[in-house]
């Protein structure tokens, strides 16, 4: 995703999974505390129901909303840990295994294709779409 791209700007937009059917609308967004980089959405599904975790990185920002490229299916099962805490390093470990992605090398934040397990370590933040 646009790394110049305003996470504020993705609260409260569409959410539509890798066929292009709108499962939810964007919740809050959750920065990476060493980088300050949007690495995950949380997902109200709908109206009494959960939020679903999603990860930016291969998400595309479209005109409609936020592209998520998995399906409904894997996106309605994906861990939920609840909104509004902040993520800790076991729950971003837990979502990143549940999508089949590899962890980003924290070395170089701009490279997707590098990794370590060294981020595993990591604490990941929240912008809230609300005041707390």
């Amino acid at each position: 995703m646009e790394t110049e791209t305003d996470p504020r700007s993705l609260i409260g937009r569409k959410a539509y999974d890798r066929d292009g059917r709108k499962f939810g609308t964007v919740d809050e967004v959750y920065l990476d505390d060493a980088t300050g980089t949007p690495e995950w959405a949380a997902v109200r599904t709908g109206l009494f129901s959960r939020d679903a975790f999603v990860p930016l990185a291969p998400s595309t920002l479209a005109p409609e909303g936020l592209r998520v490229p998995f399906e409904r299916a894997l996106i309605k099962d994906a861990p939920d840990f609840g909104v509004g805490r902040h993520l800790s390093p076991d729950q971003e470990l837990q979502l990143y295994h549940h999508y089949g992605l590899a962890l980003p090398d924290p070395e170089s934040p701009e490279d997707p294709a590098a990794f370590s397990d060294r981020d595993a370590e990591r604490d990941f933040g929240r912008l809230a779409g609300h005041d707390d």
